[in-house]
């Protein structure tokens, strides 16, 4: 059966359907010598190429399954590659070989915490599909608070140049001072929205670390710049928060977490 390219190549984990369509709409894809355009359709018989070279694809099964969770320390970027040479996240990855890692969202380089990378490109779409509605909860330190005045705001919502913007919950968790912390919690992953929206209050954000994504938490053992592999229950529990069955793989294709040595 015919597929839309994006998702017929997010399903044997190429990319997110997201990446899919910004190389389409690049010229950079094409089909059986032809340029793909948005909308174009697949059954598996083609000749696939991106930036003349013969993608590499996989059965759907083989594609899914794999889920690392990554402890992001400040500092990193989340792009595969930086022209100002700065460290990026996939730097620290695990090597693969026949897949790639796709990063569930992002985090801009002065945040820290939770990040996910799959290799299931539909898994991916799923998460950060703003229809999922999935929970991103955070630690906020603002230099001199908040008032109760602000708190209501962002519990109501706030205009951003994009749109606007409110909190699930926000709660103050400790500190005096000049710095104060704050639980956050937001159904969107938005670029940069939480600073956004405290710095729209007047406030400054001086240290932002995100501690879950839908069902995922961040380890409190897991160190900054390591890694670890979501257990089967945990990638379970991720499948059914976007929607999908996970298709179960083999024992022999199973991987043991692991975490990568800092070279930092």
């Amino acid at each position: 059966m015919a597929e839309r390219l994006q998702k017929w190549l997010a399903a044997r984990g190429v990319a997110s359907r997201r990446q899919v369509e910004q190389w389409i709409s690049a010229g950079r894809i094409t089909i059986d010598g032809r340029p793909a355009v948005l909308g174009t359709t697949v059954s598996g018989g083609e000749r696939i190429r991106l930036d003349g070279r013969p993608l590499r694809l996989r059965r759907r099964e083989d594609a899914q399954g794999r889920v690392l969770l990554y402890h992001k320390p400040a500092g990193e970027i989340c792009t595969r590659r930086d022209p100002q040479g700065r460290p990026t996240v996939f730097e620290r990855l695990p090597k693969l070989r026949g897949a790639r890692w796709i990063s569930v969202g992002r985090l801009d380089v002065q945040t820290s915490g939770l990040l996910l990378f799959t290799t299931d490109g539909e898994l991916a779409n799923r998460l950060m599909h703003p229809a999922a509605g999935l929970a991103r909860e955070y630690a906020v330190r603002v230099q001199g608070g908040l008032d109760d005045a602000a708190l209501a705001r962002l519990r109501a919502g706030v205009e951003l140049e994009d749109g606007p913007a409110r909190c699930l919950q926000v709660e103050f968790t400790g500190g005096d001072g000049g710095n104060r912390w704050y639980r956050i919690v937001l159904a969107e992953g938005r670029n940069r929205v939480v600073r956004r929206l405290i710095e729209r209050l007047g406030g400054r954000v001086s240290r932002l670390i995100r501690v879950r994504y839908g069902p995922v938490r961040l380890p409190r053992d897991l160190p900054r710049g390591e890694f670890r592999e979501l257990a089967p229950a945990e990638r379970e529990r991720l499948y059914e928060a976007a929607g999908l069955r996970e298709m179960k793989l083999s024992r022999s294709r199973r991987y043991p977490a692991r975490r990568r040595r800092s070279g930092r």
